[in-house]
């Protein structure tokens, strides 16, 4: 990577080094001088993902050719290292900043170059160590076991529908002379079966890759490729085909012929104007398409053939066209002036507009507050926004919803005297001057929240301008609800708020002293068709900012393990599994039938804390909700120095202060629940009278009198 392009926090140079004391991973990265000289110092590491574990080594400052940047010279001795390493995790790259004397640290991520990053591999007994450039174009680095590395750079698809293709399947065993790699396939699979097409390719020299890649003596000039094919030799069934491309390599062994696969091919074409192809042919006596292009996340290869109805596909462009236009800047700014319009209009002054989790729920706070105005201020006319997509948890209960967005969403919302909601609303929506917005907002505060976040890391936004959206749409709130004083003073700094707080308890913690009581917690059992001899455990953890699908969509993988949880405890025990409702996930969970329950898509989390008898969390701020019922707690934190250095941090010593047991295995959660230990729970009394001790069942009633009873 000597093209000596020079980019803030990315690496300019990346090489594996032989010397006589081992092999060394050796780079250089480029950073603005400004922000090096904002530290204090600094060092490389490379930090297992999902854990603690991290490996440190030094960064040499050096002269760039660029005035405005630095290098920074790293080099990890990789043989005393390796064996730390386990196969299939991936460490990622970072510099460590220290900012001052206090050892306050600042981790920032290095960026890759556009080049296949992987091509600087090596092997390790039968394992490769291979850098990768992840989807944020961040370096990581993992050991794989041994298969080839391959590219697709150049794809064409000519008029009569064949598909010709070229570029590279590195094997590093046969680089580094180990073996001989007799043939190259392509592999093709197909979403209908398990049928796989076999398309042979013929060999083309690649001196390029041995004179950019090629540090430690390695030969990969045999590596390149070229093939093409027919679309009528693949498998033709249902009006949608699509297909996944490897490349297998032909090793010639005393036992036969073994084939290595690779990993699905990705597609990064040198003509940009290759990435996207289309032609019409005709298969099985019926006209068909067939598209090709990289898939938007991974840049895999997708090949599409599908049945061509001219008039199937007018629809659905026009639809898509509507759509566009319907999401179109022109479009929300109509929308917006007609909101203001409707807006100077008079207020319905007994008129509120509930919303809970961005109209995918009825729950939390502004349900509690519903409930009881429902009850006692039933004069007043209550609407729910709902996300239509989730209609179904609203139907059945009496509700008078609203689709969020709709034209009648837009009227109600403009008219109404009050908005309750526990979660922002979009800031192009204006909110008129005659409306009283009240934030119920949806946690105690463990992790560092908005103003306070050193780095943001969700997908769709930056620190800067998430920081400058949150305080905007907090300075739009009237009231805002406090559980107790300490969530006070976070809130009013870490939103910026300065308008009239309301230390009351949370209004949805009424429901744990009010029916908390075995008649309510059977009935709660039966709804959802759980044993009534079993004790329950809930698991309800938080979602990570830096693991995420797209934007609004948290992935987690669950580090419980449930096979050893049921052998040891499912002759006493179920557990419920509540996932955080921004992680997209569904749990496949059919192996522990009638021991595990998916219950992520309850609407009321306050009606499994209550079935509970005991929780497992980590950082989510459940647990503050869920010491009002006094039951025992277990913190299984098994990533909790990259969540509390890197992602988040915390308000207070959580290690020190948790209400319960900290542990980082499935082993030692069976231990403390078959074993409980009386010395961690010594901090509950505590704890409670610090953040509980407002709940009394009437927080409802508080916020109500406060902000509708006066008006």
């Amino acid at each position: 990577m000597n093209d000596h392009d020079f980019h803030n926090r990315q690496i300019t140079q990346l090489s594996i080094k032989e010397t006589p004391k081992g092999r060394y991973l050796s780079f250089e990265a480029s950073f603005l001088k400004t922000y090096l000289d904002s530290l204090e110092r600094f060092h490389f590491c490379i930090l297992e993902r999902g854990s603690e574990h991290t490996i440190r080594f030094s960064a040499k400052r050096m002269q760039c050719e660029e005035e405005s940047m630095d290098l920074l010279k790293g080099e990890l001795p990789l043989e005393s290292h390796l064996m730390d390493l386990k196969p299939g995790i991936f460490w990622d790259l970072y510099l460590v900043g220290i900012i001052n004397d206090e050892e306050e640290y600042k981790y920032t991520r290095i960026k890759a170059g556009m080049e296949d990053i992987r091509l600087h591999s090596f092997l390790y007994q039968d394992h490769l160590f291979i850098p990768y450039r992840t989807k944020k174009g961040n370096v990581s680095f993992k050991l794989s076991p041994s298969a080839p590395i391959a590219m697709i750079e150049d794809l064409k698809l000519t008029d009569n529908g064949i598909i010709k293709l070229n570029g590279y399947a590195v094997y590093i065993p046969e680089a580094q002379g180990n073996v001989e790699v007799a043939s190259k396939r392509l592999v093709i699979t197909n979403n209908m079966n398990e049928e796989e097409t076999f398309i042979p390719l013929q060999n083309e020299i690649r001196h390029d890759l041995t004179e950019r890649y090629a540090a430690g003596g390695e030969d990969y000039s045999l590596s390149g490729f070229y093939g093409e094919f027919k679309p009528d030799s693949l498998p033709i069934g249902s009006s949608n085909n699509y297909y996944k491309f490897y490349i297998e390599v032909s090793i010639p062994t005393s036992e036969g012929v073994q084939h290595i696969r690779s990993q699905r091919l990705k597609f990064q074409p040198r003509n940009a104007t290759s990435r996207y192809q289309e032609c019409t042919l005709r298969l099985k006596n019926s006209t068909w398409k067939m598209r090709l292009k990289p898939t938007k996340k991974s840049n895999f290869l997708s090949v599409r053939i599908y049945q061509y109805k001219p008039l199937r596909q007018l629809a659905g462009k026009a639809k898509r066209f509507i759509l566009r236009v319907k999401q179109g800047k022109t479009v929300k700014k109509a929308y917006k002036s007609a909101f203001i319009l409707l807006g100077k209009l008079p207020a319905k002054k007994k008129q509120v507009v509930f919303e809970s989790f961005l109209g995918k729920q009825y729950s939390c706070n502004p349900r509690a507050i519903y409930e009881y105005m429902l009850e006692h201020y039933p004069e007043y006319d209550m609407y729910w926004s709902i996300d239509p997509r989730s209609a179904e948890v609203f139907k059945g209960k009496g509700l008078k919803t609203i689709n969020r967005f709709s034209i009648p969403w837009l009227f109600k919302m403009a008219r109404s005297k009050y908005w309750v909601s526990n979660s922002r609303l979009p800031l192009w929506i204006p909110k008129p001057n005659h409306t009283t917005y009240l934030q119920t907002w949806h946690g105690t505060p463990l992790k560092r929240l908005a103003a306070d976040m050193d780095q943001v890391l969700m997908p769709g936004t930056n620190t800067e301008k998430y920081k400058r959206n949150f305080l905007n749409e907090s300075s739009r709130w009237d009231y805002l609800i406090s559980p107790n004083r300490y969530s006070s003073e976070i809130f009013a700094r870490a939103f910026g708020f300065e308008k009239d707080m309301i230390e009351s308890g949370y209004p949805r913690n009424d429901f744990l002293h009010n029916a908390n009581n075995a008649e309510t917690m059977n009935s709660l059992k039966e709804r959802l068709d759980l044993p009534l001899d079993k004790k329950v455990i809930l698991y309800a953890p938080t979602w990570r900012d830096n693991e995420f699908y797209a934007k609004g969509k948290y992935k987690f993988n669950l580090k419980l393990e449930l096979d050893k949880m049921q052998e040891e405890l499912g002759d006493e025990y179920i557990v419920l599994l509540r996932m955080h409702y921004l992680i997209a996930e569904n749990l496949d969970i059919t192996p522990f039938a009638g021991f595990a329950y998916d219950v992520s898509h309850h609407t009321d989390i306050s009606e499994l804390y209550l079935i509970s008898d005991l929780l497992i969390t980590d950082y989510s701020s459940v647990f503050f909700d869920y010491a009002n019922l006094g039951r025992p707690m277990i913190f299984y934190v098994y990533d909790i120095e990259n969540y509390r250095d890197t992602l988040r941090g915390f308000y207070f010593d959580f290690e020190a202060q948790a209400p319960g047991p900290l542990v980082k295995t499935t082993e030692d959660v069976i231990r403390h629940i078959q074993h409980p230990d009386p010395a961690s729970q010594a901090n509950f009394d505590a704890f409670y009278q610090k953040f509980c001790y407002l709940e009394d069942g009437e927080a409802s009633k508080r916020v109500v009198e406060k902000v509708f009873k006066t008006k």
